[in-house]
């Protein structure tokens, strides 16, 4: 079981950057090919928040959409998916299993093995090199 992390909204704004804040505490969305995650090597995406471990690399696709995409978490209890009928849409959205901090939305059209796309805002990753 994941310990979480309780932060009052002035202590999350003070550890995040403005954009940050705006997408990973208000549920906003980046702009698509803002990140920097097209070519990376071998490695760990953790929360840009409370830095857990969420994706590795290897599970890290190209999905074409202009956000980075996983097929998998690292471990499913790292992160925590609700409903998400926003914007006249009926989405998954993702959020970290420690803060609760948004990361993106989960869809169910990925490659194999595990058939999802975790579609997440690159401003709410930190990658980390092996």
């Amino acid at each position: 079981m994941i310990q979480k992390i309780i932060k009052t909204e002035e202590e999350w704004k003070k550890i995040l950057t403005p954009e940050q804040y705006n997408v990973m505490r208000g549920e906003g969305t980046e702009l698509p090919f803002s990140h920097p995650y097209d070519n990376v090597g071998a490695g760990i995406f953790h929360c840009a928040a409370c830095d857990l471990p969420l994706f590795l690399s290897k599970a890290k696709f190209e999905s074409h959409t202009g956000w980075p995409s996983f097929f998998m978490p690292i471990n499913p209890e790292n992160v925590e998916e609700k409903e998400d009928n926003s914007h006249g849409m009926r989405r998954t959205a993702v959020a970290c299993a420690r803060c609760g901090s948004h990361l993106g939305h989960v869809f169910n059209d990925g490659p194999s093995p595990t058939g999802r796309r975790y579609c997440m805002n690159g401003i709410a990753l930190k990658f980390k090199p092996k």
